[in-house]
This record gives structure tokens, sequence and C-alpha cells, in this order.
């Protein structure tokens, strides 16, 4: 068999992942605060790029028509200099309300940020600590020792080392280290340091003064799996008290702090900025894109002089210019759609979520990505990459984009309701319930078939139930 060696002319397609397509799709997954800091990262590198400072800064500045020399010399393109248009009128192109609904909000709304997102930092379990161990009466050998235990509490407040390692890592010996741990767990808060959950509430009731009771005692030390798990009548025949005591002695134990550490240790709270808001004015719904700390750019004039000098530089010099000039532009071109598909994204969804919009989560639908896709004309992965980490603001509080999205259950009528709307009501009814016979799931799916005319089966609302954190009507029976 001959071999033979031909050359041979092929046509085909390949998509291709440059750099900036890449930063184009990278901008539509960030939240807002990764976008704003990426803006600002690309404002520091960029010198073709600038933030304007005023709002008095118009957002097409008049570029000096350039000579026929200065024309034939640029390396740029002339067209790509043009500023991004004013926000305003850019979102006029895309919104379908009325001019005067959008008057309406503007009149209505109010400026500067609520006071309640306004918080200073507070200190976490190890300053808050140490602070008291300074101003303690202490020895500095001892301060030293008390700086080890501190040092070696976890998030909730418990001791993770044993006497002998914080002896140790103190260069003392083991006896120096019970009486400075002893202090410590009189700190604020009281109970810190322990090593158990016994030890912590013990520590809790001598400093009320309540250790003086035998039972209470005896309840913390040896039967709080017994209390955990509700065993409430063998308690009363072991300690003959009735069970109103045994209710008492509860009541004492449950109001003590199980992580002492727990609320200064704690993240802080996370304020969360909605991307976008969406706002009832006059029966009609308006989408307002927040813009509020997002730097508005534009082209530095800078590129208007820096082309006029083209023979000046070396080729190395013109490339490296050229692709930061695009890079601008590029950036405020990827803002610009990344603006304009979160707005058409927001839009759509109040067209296709209006109920939720007008009554709350109850009248949530059954909805996914391909209808949204379909409606404004762009792909699911674009839907699912601009709806991921971005939130919107409504008059029932602040949601992610993806919570709108959920699937269905059917209803007699022929009707579907939206998962979260089921869970929602599947809440609400375990809230109403009586305490001491809660309601199961397989009574949870028959109150929804009465009221809602709801096709659910018992399985699928103990799956809601546990996807809300819902323990089971067994845990949640209270006994007493």
């Amino acid at each position: 068999m001959a071999f033979e060696i031909k050359q041979q002319i092929r046509l085909n397609q390949q998509l291709r992942m440059t750099p900036m397509l890449k930063q184009a799709i990278n901008l539509l997954l960030f939240s807002r605060q990764e976008l704003v800091e990426a803006v600002r990262q690309e404002l520091l590198e960029n010198p073709f790029l600038e933030e304007r400072e005023s709002e008095n800064d118009t957002a097409a500045q008049e570029i000096r028509p350039p000579s026929e020399n200065e024309q034939q010399e640029s390396a740029y393109p002339r067209d790509e200099l043009v500023e991004n248009a004013d926000w305003e009128a850019y979102l006029g192109e895309f919104s379908s309300q009325s001019r005067t609904a959008q008057q309406e909000y503007e009149s209505a709304e109010e400026d500067g940020n609520p006071l309640e997102t306004c918080h200073a930092a507070e200190p976490g379990l190890e300053a808050h600590l140490m602070g008291q161990l300074l101003l303690s009466s202490l020895s500095k050998r001892q301060k030293c020792i008390g700086e080890c235990i501190i040092g070696n509490l976890d998030d909730s407040g418990y001791l993770t080392a044993s006497d002998a390692e914080i002896a140790r890592l103190a260069d003392v010996d083991e006896a120096e280290v019970p009486p400075v741990l002893h202090a410590i767990q009189n700190f604020d808060p009281v109970g810190v340091a322990a090593r158990t959950l016994s030890e912590c509430l013990l520590i809790q009731l001598r400093a009320r003064r309540d250790d003086r009771d035998p039972i209470l005692v005896n309840l913390v030390e040896n039967h709080l799996e017994d209390l955990e798990k509700q065993r409430y009548k063998p308690l009363a025949r072991l300690f003959r008290i009735d069970m109103e005591t045994l209710k008492e002695y509860l009541a004492i134990i449950q109001s003590l702090e199980p992580r002492p550490g727990g609320s200064l240790a704690a993240d802080p709270t996370a304020f969360i900025q909605p991307d976008v808001f969406v706002y009832r004015v006059s029966g009609d719904f308006v989408v307002v894109m927040n813009d509020e700390d997002l730097p508005a750019l534009r082209i530095s004039p800078m590129a208007e002089e820096l082309s006029t000098r083209q023979n000046q530089r070396s080729d190395a010099e013109k490339e490296y210019l050229a692709d930061r000039l695009r890079s601008a532009v590029w950036m405020m071109r990827s803002l610009e759609e990344r603006r304009r598909t979160l707005y058409q994204v927001t839009e759509s969804l109040v067209r296709h979520q209006r109920e939720f919009f007008e009554e709350g989560v109850y009248k949530l639908k059954p909805l996914v990505l391909k209808d949204i896709a379909q409606d404004i004309g762009r792909s699911e992965s674009s839907i699912s990459r601009i709806t991921t980490n971005k939130y919107v603001g409504t008059e029932y509080g602040i949601f992610e984009l993806k919570y709108f999205f959920n699937s269905g259950v059917s209803a007699k009528n022929g009707d579907q309701l939206g998962s979260e709307s089921v869970k929602a009501h599947i809440r609400a009814l375990i809230e109403k319930e009586d305490s001491a016979r809660p309601l199961s799931d397989e009574e949870l799916s028959a109150r929804l078939k009465d009221s809602l005319g709801l096709r659910i089966a018992r399985r699928t609302v103990a799956k809601y139930r546990e996807e809300q954190g819902i323990p089971s009507s067994s845990r949640r029976r209270k006994h007493l």
C-alpha cells in the first residue's frame, strides 16, 4: 500500500476565547463587590481609563477633530474614543415603563444610606478577653499564662488545650495554670475557657449562686443528654419531684449560655447592597439600577494627546498603548453590556413574577432559566451568570435573582405553585401548630391539599421542611 502526501484547503469554524471575551464573561459573573474591585483595579493599571469626578462631567466629551497628518499618524481607531453615554438616557432605551412613572419614582427617592447600614466594627472574643486580662490584678507571669489560655480558645469560647500544654507554652509549672484558668473563666462572658458543656454551665451556675441546689447541679453534671432527648418522666421519678418542679429546673438550665464566646466570635453581619431595585409606582413597577460606589468611567483626554506623537515612539510602545486603549474601550463596553443584561433580566423577572412583586412570596410561580432566555433573546448560560450573586431590592425584602427560579408543584385546578411558595406555606403551618401536638409530614401534606389543592407527597414535604432547617414533628414536640 502506497502513501501519498497531499495539501488540502479546509474551512472550519472555531471558537477562541480571547482575553477580552473572558473579561466580559467574568464581569457577568462578578458580584457587586467583585465588580467594584475589578473596575478600580483597571483604573489603577490602565492610563487611558479614568473616573468622572462629578456629575457635571458629561459622558461624551468633544474631541478636537484631528488634522489630516494626525489621522495618518494615529494608530488608534478614532470611533472607539467616544465616551459611554449618559446612563439616564441609556436606561430610557431599555425601559418599558412610562417616563411619567420614572419621574414619579425620582421625586420620591430618598437620598443617602439608611442609618442602620452604618455600624462600627465590634471586637472579637480574643480582643475582648485580652482587654480584661490586661486590666486584671494578675501578676505579669500569670498574664503570660492567661495569654496562652486565650490564644487556645475556639470560636465558641471553649478551651482546646490541656493544662500541661498551656504550661509548656508559657514555660511555667503545670500547677500555676489552674488559678489563672479559674480567673479567666469568670471573665465576661462567664463560662468562657471551659472544656466541656457541663463545666461551662456549672461555672455560670456558681456565678449566679445557683450551685447550692444538688438536684440542679446533678442535672447539669450527669443528665444533659436526658434533657436533650426529653426524657422528663424518668428524671422526675429519679429525683422524686413533680413535672412542674422539673420544668423550673429546665428553665434555669435553658437560661444559661452553652456557647459563651459565640456572640463575640461570630462573623460580622454582612450588609448586602442590591444590584437593582424594583419600586411600585402608581400601580406599575419601575426597575432602577444601583450604581452607587461603582466608578463612572471615561476615556482619558491623554489618549488624544498620545495619539498625535506616534513618530516619536518605538513599535513596542505603540503596541502597548494600543493594547491599553483597546482594553479601556472593551472594559467600558463590557460594563455597559453587563448593565443592560442585568436590567433586561430583572425587567423580565418582573413580568414573569408580577404576582410576587404585588403580593409576596406566597404567589411565587415556577420559573426556569430558559423562560427568561427566550424572553430577552439571550443564552441560558448568560442568564445563569448574570443571576449569580446578584440581588434585587423589593418591598418584601432583598432576594437573590436565583431565588425567582424554582420548580413547580401541581394543583388540582391545573395551576402550579413555585416550590419557594410551598416552603413558605409549610413554614406558616408549622408556626401556627400546637407545640404539644406538632403536625407530621403526612398532616402537612393533607392540609396543603385541602387549603391550596396541591398534589404534594409526604416525602416532598419532608424535603422542603429539611431544606429550611425545620426538625421533624417528634423533635418539635414539647412534653411539658
